[in-house]
């Protein structure tokens, strides 16, 4: 089933953070993780899931993740920080 979402990963806590968008999170932080995505998440090494939310369609997800690229770091931080405190990482719980 897809499910519209924006995602937050990161390297470590404070770490260098990606935003991306997806269709199928599951999936594709799974790509992530195991390298099959050739991008800034693999040259960084940028897998930890901190953060994501989900959209009612894919155009919402898309403009919310334009949004959140342009907003100053310290607010991507407390976003994540509100959300997921300890910067654990998400993927199982998905």
């Amino acid at each position: 089933m897809k499910q519209p979402a924006v995602y937050i990963l990161a390297s470590k806590r404070n770490g260098t953070l990606y935003i991306g968008v997806t269709s199928n999170l599951k999936t594709r932080i799974w790509q992530h993780k195991n390298h099959l995505v050739d991008s800034f998440t693999k040259q960084y090494q940028v897998y930890m899931l901190v953060y994501y939310e989900n959209h009612s369609s894919m155009y919402e997800a898309i403009s919310r993740e334009k949004c959140l690229k342009k907003w100053k770091r310290s607010w991507k931080v407390k976003l994540i920080e509100e959300f997921n405190p300890y910067w654990r990482d998400l993927y199982d719980s998905i």
